[in-house]
Parts: C-alpha cells; structure tokens; sequence
C-alpha cells in the first residue's frame, strides 16, 4: 500500500516535470529552429564568399554552370548563391520577412537535389543506397526543408502546444 500512494507520488511528479518541460519546448522550440536554421544558412552562405572555404563550392559550381548550359559561370553563381543564402540565415535569425526568407529556401531547395540527378558519379557509391559525403551533404537537405515547413506553420500565428486543446 506504502509503495504504491509513494509510485503515486513519484509519477505526478514525473508528469509535472515533463509537463513543464513539454510547456518550454512549446514555447521556445520553434524559435530556437528558426534561429539555428537561420546560423546554418548564414554560415554555409559566408563560407562560398571566399573562394576555396566552402566544401560544396567545386559541386555547386559544376551544378549551375550544368544547370545553365554554361551560361553562369562558378564566378557568377558562388556570390550570387552566398549572398542568397546569407539572406535567408539573416531572415530566419531575426524573424523578419519570413515569407519572403521561406520563399527563397524553398526556391533554392529543388536546387540542391540537381547534383544526385545531374552527377549521380559524385554523389553516390553505389547507387541508390550509398551516398558519397556530398550526396550526404545534399541528402541532409530534407530536415532543412522540413524544418523550414515546420517554421512556415508559424507565419500566420500558429503555434505548438504543450498539451491537446480541450475542445
């Protein structure tokens, strides 16, 4: 009897915990991914400012000059994408503009994936289950969009809650 008034006790106080917890999460989660998501782009997006310092530079180069027919050239495209993704870090960290900052990754998304269709030699090992580091890198694109979704869900006032609403 003892031991289950005190399992008891030990469990509301587990829930209360958890339910606290739960509460903060609710309420800071999707700031923090906004935020961090925000310190991923803008840091790959420095990175292809300086030549030489970006892992992907050699992939996007040879993606967009392929993409475009040789017609924007890596000079061209390393710039113009560093600056597209530092302003897409520089909206997700301050929180402004976000329909405009979700527009533009969601326009450079279907981007990334070229590289797997395009040069299936360098981002596989064996096809279509062993990825090479950069079609690792290009896979890990899809939390990047999933978080953007998650994100976008708050644009218009939505919310995560800690617990069910009773309706």
């Amino acid at each position: 009897m003892i031991r289950r008034v005190h399992s008891r006790l030990e469990n509301r106080r587990l829930d209360k915990l958890d339910l606290r917890i739960t509460r903060w999460m609710a309420q800071y989660g999707v700031i923090l991914l906004r935020v961090s998501l925000g310190v991923v782009f803008l840091w790959f997006g420095l990175l292809k400012f300086f030549p030489g310092a970006s892992p992907a530079e050699t992939l996007v180069g040879q993606t967009v000059a392929t993409a475009s027919g040789g017609l924007v050239p890596p000079s061209v495209s390393m710039p113009a994408l560093a600056l597209w993704e530092c302003l897409i870090g520089i909206g997700l960290i301050t929180g402004r503009a976000m329909r405009f900052t979700l527009f533009l990754l969601f326009a450079q998304m279907p981007g990334t994936i070229l590289p797997v269709f395009l040069f299936p030699d360098l981002t596989f090992k064996s096809i279509p289950f062993i990825l090479t580091l950069e079609g690792q890198y290009i896979v890990k694109n899809i939390v990047l969009v999933c978080a953007g979704i998650v994100i976008g869900a708050t644009v218009r006032g939505g919310r995560l809650e800690a617990e069910r609403s009773r309706v």
